[in-house]
């Protein structure tokens, strides 16, 4: 006798499957965007990724930023060389303790980067325009869930 699973079950697991997917399509997307980006600015996507953990977290020592960004201190060197050199950020030593140094994104470098983003952006915005407040609630929701079940993932695999 052949089991069956109800009708609702396999609904979910499909509907679960499609949002997976989406996703999959989405990060595929998001890392196209970022390739034409940084060709446009000559950058590579870690220097994209790190430039935007500084944006979003505002200044940071180096340690702090390959902690946030995922990477080894001594490759996080070799990217912040890179961007000081293309004059993306600043390294500012501390008054008391000159070997503390804080990373920071120059301003008007920073706007660069917004303005090439500003076409997903305002598309992003006409999308989350069709959602009521609660519906938007249930997918911040849902992404903020996502991103922590995707670190945990990191630190299990790095644990490996």
């Amino acid at each position: 006798m052949e089991q069956t699973e109800p009708s609702d079950a396999r609904h979910h697991r499909r509907t679960g499957n499609e949002i997976k997917a989406a996703l999959r399509d989405l990060r595929i997307q998001l890392a196209l965007l970022n390739h034409q980006v940084g060709g446009k600015l000559a950058l590579k996507d870690v220097d994209l990724d790190c430039l935007d953990v500084l944006a979003r977290s505002g200044p940071l020592t180096p340690s702090a930023l390959a902690r946030q960004a995922g990477l080894h201190p001594a490759t996080l060197t070799g990217i912040l060389d890179r961007l000081e050199k293309a004059g993306w950020i600043a390294r500012d030593r501390a008054r008391a303790d000159r070997r503390s140094v804080t990373i920071r994104v120059l301003p008007d470098r920073g706007m660069e980067v917004f303005r090439l983003y500003q076409p997903m952006i305002g598309a992003m915005d006409d999308v989350l325009a069709e959602y009521n407040e609660q519906e938007l609630a249930l997918i911040a929701d849902f992404l903020r869930r996502s991103t922590e079940a995707g670190q945990r993932a990191n630190g299990e695999l790095a644990q490996e």
